[in-house]
């Protein structure tokens, strides 16, 4: 087991052309979307492995993708936290502790339940997305750019889940 790190994790910089304290709280703002993405890419492999019944191989292989691309994006996030001046938090312990969101409830269950609360997830993964745009955006237009990029994408990846769901007039239907 690790030492526990009491350490000040700030630096006391940040990138040209910001004030120190603009570029720690867009590193806080992508902190949370930080631990929004690791829980999104842990859920989706969750899912993944728990799916089951008609549709079954479409949406296992449909998911894997998925989980590469948002883990993509949790380095880049991370990454640039750091580059804001502060240490990115990734353990499943600070996920747990920050988040402001319920935990995937799921088990083994069918392909149609699975896509429906994942549909949900991204609910509010691509909302807090939006929110953290416009934040960052008045401070950081590289932060608001890598925001704008995964939020992109996410939808995408919504839409994917969206299209098992809906209807041909457009509807959605959910299995719950």
């Amino acid at each position: 087991m690790a030492a526990k790190d009491t350490k000040d994790t700030t630096a006391k910089y940040t990138v040209p052309g910001l004030e120190v304290a603009d570029g720690h709280r867009v590193a806080e703002i992508l902190q949370m979307r930080l631990h929004a993405l690791n829980d999104l890419a842990l859920t989706l492999k969750h899912a993944h492995w728990n799916v089951v019944g008609p549709n079954f191989i479409a949406v296992h292989e449909m998911l894997d993708p998925q989980v590469d691309v948002v883990r993509g994006f949790v380095d880049e996030t991370a990454e640039r936290v750091a580059t804001m001046g502060l240490s990115p938090k990734g353990t499943p312990g600070a996920i747990t502790s920050e988040r402001t969101w319920e935990d995937y409830s799921l088990g083994r269950a069918d392909t149609l339940t699975h896509i429906s609360a994942l549909d949900k997830v991204y609910d509010g993964v691509i909302a807090d997305h939006r929110n953290a745009i416009e934040e960052a955006g008045k401070l950081d237009p590289m932060a608001e750019d890598l925001l704008v990029g995964q939020t992109r994408e996410l939808e995408l990846f919504q839409w994917f889940l969206r299209s098992f769901l809906s209807n041909a007039s457009g509807e959605l239907k959910h299995k719950n």
